[in-house]
């Protein structure tokens, strides 16, 4: 069995220009995005073991915020998924596998949770 690495973020929500109905087109819709990733590992992390044999966190913070393209509309959130497992395997070559769950808040009705839940595998 091999040791694996999984760093996650959960339940950020960002307002993300996305749909494609009338209704949904130009205005921001809050998005709530959980993001893992599977990273190559050390074979220990030692007490004293820096920073850069993991990732930080805030990496994947950064790849469902800062780096969505401010002013472009994603017509599926499906596209949105796959911006964010590009920008994270662009950030870092020891990303073996993204996972990008995300639930559209603005049409729940009842807490119910709609979305879609995209895994992409470094090729």
């Amino acid at each position: 069995m091999n040791d694996s690495l999984i760093l996650e973020v959960d339940d950020l929500v960002v307002d993300v220009l996305t749909g494609i109905y009338s209704e949904e087109t130009g205005k921001p819709q809050p998005l709530r995005i959980s993001i893992a990733v599977e990273l190559a590992m050390p074979e220990r992390f030692e007490p004293d073991t820096p920073l850069d044999a993991s990732k930080n966190y805030m990496d994947l913070k950064f790849a469902a915020t800062e780096a969505l393209p401010p002013g472009v509309h994603f017509k599926l959130i499906e596209a949105v998924g796959d911006h964010i497992c590009d920008s994270l395997f662009v950030q870092d070559a020891r990303v073996k596998w993204v996972r990008v769950k995300i639930v559209k808040l603005a049409i729940a009705e009842h807490d119910e949770k709609i979305g879609m839940t995209l895994t992409r595998h470094r090729r």
